[in-house]
């Protein structure tokens, strides 16, 4: 299946070899697991626990969205801009140029065309609606960040990608020109040519892989986008680390903080955020608006569909951490600091509540391959 990508190989591989977090066979996870971040008591919930259909892990009905284009067809008077289409994806103004983050407009979060999480409405704007975008930034390989009919769709352009070392294998199998991609190890700096921008890839606490044999043999990173006058930061997916420090103290201050709120679990606590540690993060990092980003579009965990969010808001304190809630498709610049306000509730109190999407009840039968998958997949 052209889905599950392509293994590094050549240079490629030799320079995966090389990062300190290479154990001799695939790379891993250094820093120590912080305390408290993992419940040892927890068990990993099975395949069949995160497919079934449970009415609370999907909106009951279509969340606000708004359509961006009139927002975009004027400059951001700060500079500054953040348009959230879902998920991780988030189409940055910084400084005069358009980066997007993660692009995902695939219609599950899976290697399968039937089978996997599915995404609870489509993204607000089509990609061929883009404006013009100066580069595509993707944090590693898992399927809700690195989308194989996206990347398909974005190969007709000519848009550079930069990504976590080992990714670019699967780029260039989907149709991306080696020349258009540039992969990054932890602290390493790239210079988009023709603009302003400088996108530089720093640690996270997490894993890759897009297959049964494929478990962590590409990078998986944050990023640091920078413009002349903004820098923003992008968790992608991550645990919590005092890594996060050394980011601050070499890259920031950070004018935008967007870091991952969804699909925690108490077993895989080191390996995602969740709101209560994203805030945690967010203090790390030395503060800047935060956005939450990773939640809204795709049921990764058990939780419900709105959990992250509601934590969120509920521990955030205004003094510490300002809080930027954009609708879908709502161009937004952190520095007007707007009250953040839990839109995602008037349309599930006032629509009637519609049938979730039938996937697999907890009393079918689930496939012994599908019980064998390495969840979780993101």
């Amino acid at each position: 299946m052209r889905t599950f990508g392509k293994a590094a190989q050549g240079e490629r591989l030799e320079r995966l070899r090389s990062l300190p977090l290479w154990d001799g066979e695939r790379l891993r996870n250094v820093h120590p697991i912080l305390p408290g971040l993992r419940d040892a008591g927890a068990a990993r919930p099975s395949a069949r626990d995160l497919l079934r259909g449970d009415p609370s892990r999907i909106p009951p009905a279509p969340l606000a969205s708004v359509d961006p284009r009139a927002g975009w067809s004027k400059p951001p008077a700060s500079g500054l801009r953040a348009t959230w289409l879902g998920h991780s994806t988030v189409l940055l103004e910084i400084d005069g140029w358009r980066v997007l983050t993660d692009p995902v407009w695939g219609q599950r979060a899976s290697p399968f065309t039937l089978l996997g999480p599915k995404r609870f409405q489509p993204v607000p704007i089509e990609l061929r609606q883009l404006p013009p975008v100066d580069a595509v930034v993707i944090s590693h390989d898992h399927y809700d960040h690195l989308d194989y009919p996206t990347i398909r769709a974005l190969a007709k352009s000519r848009v550079p990608f930069i990504t976590s070392l080992g990714v670019g294998a699967h780029l260039e199998a989907w149709g991306i020109p080696p020349e258009r991609i540039t992969e990054l190890a932890w602290w390493e700096s790239h210079r988009v040519p023709g603009t302003g921008l400088t996108v530089t890839a720093a640690p996270s606490q997490h894993f890759s892989g897009r297959g049964l044999t494929s478990r962590n043999s590409t990078l998986w990173s944050s990023l640091v986008l920078a413009g002349e006058r903004h820098r923003v930061f992008f968790s992608g997916d991550t645990g919590l680390t005092t890594e996060y420090e050394s980011i601050r103290d070499r890259l920031g201050p950070f004018d935008l903080v967007m870091l991952e709120v969804g699909a925690f679990h108490p077993a895989w606590g080191d390996i995602h955020l969740g709101p209560a540690n994203a805030l945690q993060a967010h203090g790390l990092l030395g503060g800047g608006v935060l956005m939450p980003v990773h939640w809204g579009t795709f049921s990764l965990s058990t939780h419900a569909w709105d959990e992250p969010v509601e934590t969120l808001l509920s521990l955030a304190d205004p003094a510490q951490a300002h809080l930027l809630l954009p609708r879908l498709g709502e161009p937004l610049e952190p520095a007007e600091r707007r009250p953040a306000r839990p839109w995602w509730r008037n349309r599930s109190d006032l629509e009637a509540k519609r049938t979730p999407p039938r996937e697999t009840r907890s009393e079918d039968p689930v496939d012994p391959k599908e019980e064998q998958l390495p969840w979780p997949l993101d």
